[in-house]
This record gives C-alpha cells, sequence and structure tokens, in this order.
C-alpha cells in the first residue's frame, strides 16, 4: 500500500496543475501532443524531424519531451506546449532509443552507430560519449537514483556505467 502512495504521489507531483498529456511519434517524420481529458484531438503537431520518429519520452518532471529519429538526431521539445527547443546532433546513426535522467537534467540515446551520448538539457550541449559497444545500441536506460547507465546491443553486451561521465564497466550477457 505505501509503494503506491508513493507511486501516486510522484505522480501528482510530476502531473502538476495541468491536464495529463501524452505524446505520439510516427512513421511520417511527425509527433502529435494530447491532452486526452480535454479534447479527442491533438494539442499540437511536432515537426522538423527528417526521418522516422523511433522514440518519445516526457521526462520525469514533464517540463521536456525528447524524441529519437532515424535521421540521426535526438530533439528537445517543451513538453507543455510542444514547441521546439533544441536539436542534438552527433550520432552518425540513427538513433534508436532515449532516457532521461530521474532529475530530468540529462537525456541518454543510443544509436547504430554503437554509441551512447549523454546531453545536458541546461546547456543542450553533449556532456559525453560513452564507447565500448561493438555493433548496434538498442536499449538505454538510467538507474532509478541516477547514479548509473546500462546499454544493451546487438553485440550480445550489457554495458553498465558508474557515474556515467567517470568509468565503464561492460559484460556479456
Amino acid at each position: 500500500m505505501v509503494v503506491l502512495l508513493d507511486a501516486l504521489e510522484r505522480y501528482n507531483k510530476m502531473k502538476g496543475n495541468g491536464p495529463e498529456r501524452l505524446v505520439s511519434g510516427s512513421d511520417d517524420f511527425t509527433m502529435f501532443l494530447w491532452e486526452p481529458a480535454v479534447s479527442t484531438h491533438p494539442k499540437t503537431r511536432l515537426t522538423g524531424h527528417q526521418q522516422l520518429v523511433n522514440h518519445v519520452y516526457f521526462s520525469p518532471d514533464g517540463q521536456w519531451v525528447a524524441s529519437a529519429s532515424f535521421d540521426r538526431s535526438v530533439k528537445l521539445w517543451n513538453g507543455v506546449t510542444g514547441k521546439f527547443v533544441a536539436a542534438f546532433r552527433g550520432h552518425v546513426g540513427p538513433v534508436y532509443q532515449i532516457s532521461w535522467s530521474a532529475d530530468s537534467r540529462l537525456l541518454l540515446s543510443g544509436s547504430k552507430d554503437s554509441m551512447l551520448k549523454v546531453w545536458d538539457i541546461r546547456t543542450q550541449k553533449l556532456k559525453q560519449d560513452l564507447p565500448g559497444h561493438a555493433d548496434e545500441v538498442y536499449a538505454v536506460d538510467w538507474s532509478p537514483d541516477g547514479e548509473k547507465v546500462a546499454s544493451g546491443g546487438k553485440d550480445r553486451m550489457y554495458y553498465g556505467w558508474d557515474r556515467p561521465c567517470r568509468g565503464v564497466h561492460g559484460r556479456n550477457v
């Protein structure tokens, strides 16, 4: 019961005073921001990617939406209005997956180019490259405490970084 109350408290804190929102991405290079309790029509259409949108993800605080695309970019959007904020470029292959740090300050991306990249939302710049994989990176995630990053890829390797900007440890799976 305590876990459910904690989850409800975190949800209500993230939700804030506004209506619940969701975002959808598409093969037509666009996304839609929705407020389902307000309307059955999208609030706004988000455009700017040049190839299909592979992954979209709200930040834990609900302020941001990040999108990953086959156009090799990660884009940052205002999570309330849907307005474009920044493009993060640096991958040389399609970006498959993204993940937010628990404090919504850092964004992790994994790509076909075998690289993970950590992006700083405040400066809107690359913070760190995390090399190690020998092939495409399919899955990326942060630990709940924000102290670790993990990834898995086509090379059948699992990599974990303790305090992402300080060191790497790889494990075969």
